[in-house]
């Protein structure tokens, strides 16, 4: 791997893990404006080493580790790294299984929102699908379905993939759910620092997932991972401090992070059923997009006192 793919992998990581986080630091913002300075202070030093080493740092090695058991848990951290024809052939063993669940997650989510969540209608289109979210459940359950019939055709771990990335969508946005729920009630009530401070360590993990499982899309080098992501969560605690007002006013960023979750998820699975797909895709197709919405967003900027 050169130094030049290694950079631009490392780039479209941050930005992927900064934009698709943005609702996470707008939520953290929210729920530090209600806590005191000390609790502030230890959720946005202590809780960003949490963020960037145990959550976006364990876990792709985790995910890594469990589709390659054999290659022993530095195995796993070095693997991408490797001379060894055999962990080599273990990982391109494994990637597809890797890919499809991730995919399947990915592309579930951006149904999830283009259908049923609340937005900035960026694109035509979007007004009209928004309307028709009981389509929802179908269209997923249509998707699984065909993932799973011509994942069996190739791989029957494949087939299974698909049904973990779909198990873990549902798994996760029923926490995300709950969080909302709880988001309300504590902005409102009379939590202890603690409390939120645990709360919001909850939410990161969550988010985090989406960031995690996008970035095998850009690669599986896990160290690249964790640099990339551990930069992005170190912009998302700064956004977090001190420009989420301003960032509120980017109407179209979220859109760009769902359709960036969109890309990503097709490459994952057609990477999955063996399409060669160019490392260099990933983050050229990530920077076109947020650049596309980002300058949506510069045109329809409402003034500095209406945010």
């Amino acid at each position: 791997m050169d130094i030049v793919s290694v950079i631009l992998i490392i780039a479209g990581l941050c930005l992927f893990e900064t934009i698709s986080s943005i609702d996470n630091a707008i939520i953290n913002a929210e729920v530090l404006s209600t806590m005191a300075a000390w609790a502030r202070r230890w959720f946005l030093v202590w809780g960003l080493l949490f963020a960037v080493f145990i959550i976006r740092g364990v876990l792709p090695w985790l995910i890594i580790w469990m589709t390659n058991t054999s290659l022993g848990p530095v195995g796993a951290l070095t693997a991408t790294f490797s001379n060894d024809p055999a962990v080599i052939a273990a990982i391109e063993e494994s990637a597809p299984i890797l890919l499809m669940g991730g995919g399947t997650f990915l592309v579930f989510l951006f149904l999830h929102w283009i259908f049923l969540e609340e937005k900035n209608y960026g694109l035509r289109g979007e007004c009209f699908i928004a309307s028709q979210g009981v389509w929802f459940f179908a269209v997923v359950s249509i998707l699984l379905a065909l993932l799973v019939w011509f994942g069996l055709s190739r791989n029957p771990l494949l087939a299974f993939a698909a049904v973990m990335g779909s198990t873990a969508f549902f798994i996760v946005h029923g926490f995300r759910q709950n969080a909302e729920e709880q988001e309300r009630k504590m902005l409102g009530g009379t939590m202890s620092d603690w409390s939120k401070i645990f709360y919001l360590e909850v939410i990161d993990a969550t988010f985090s997932i989406d960031g995690v499982l996008g970035a095998f899309a850009f690669t599986l080098s896990v160290p690249l991972i964790i640099i990339g992501n551990g930069i992005g969560a170190f912009v998302v605690r700064e956004i977090t401090i001190s420009n989420v007002d301003r960032i509120k006013r980017y109407l179209f960023l979220k859109n760009g992070a769902m359709y960036s979750i969109l890309v990503l998820g097709c490459i994952m699975i057609l990477d999955g059923f063996g399409f060669h797909i160019p490392p260099w895709l990933s983050p050229i197709v990530t920077f076109g997009i947020v650049g596309f919405f980002y300058a949506k967003s510069i045109r329809n900027m409402p003034p500095a006192d209406a945010a």
